[in-house]
């Protein structure tokens, strides 16, 4: 199905944990356009921060002068995030298991957990000209 452009908005920021803020705003508004409660709404944040985090963190290695890439798509009942660094890239099934007994008490590694249980769709793509896309999507209940 082709989006409709009225209904997707994108964002191009820099490598900044400053921008996170706007990211977020953008996203509450519109879940609340796409008709999600609070609770489904809090839960998408997450996911979608921890997107962009790891987009900064991992993706960029914090190079500020790297770009993020954000899409937010409405279509029919679901919102469709999708985030894009200009980094390597890496492989989703080799990150360690945050659930697992030695990982536990680690500070970090829950971001790719965290977005697989918030969103009911969570996929990689890793362009030819680099970088990872991930496309994360939420769909209304009932």
């Amino acid at each position: 199905m082709k989006r409709s452009p009225s209904r997707t908005v994108k964002l191009d920021i820099a490598s900044r944990f400053d921008m996170l803020e706007m990211v977020q705003t953008v996203l509450t508004h519109l879940s609340g356009l796409a008709g999600f409660d609070e609770e489904a709404t809090h839960y998408m944040s997450v996911a979608v921060r921890e997107s962009v985090v790891n987009a900064i963190k991992h993706g960029n290695r914090g190079d500020e002068d790297r770009r993020i890439a954000i899409s937010f798509a409405l279509e029919a009942g679901q919102l469709e995030v999708s985030v894009r660094d200009e980094g390597g890239g890496f492989d989703p099934e080799s990150v360690p298991n945050p659930t697992a007994v030695e990982n536990l008490l680690k500070v970090d590694g829950r971001g790719i957990f965290f977005m697989r249980s918030f969103m009911d769709d969570v996929s990689y793509v890793f362009p030819p000209g680099g970088g990872t896309v991930v496309t994360m999507t939420k769909r209304k209940k009932g």
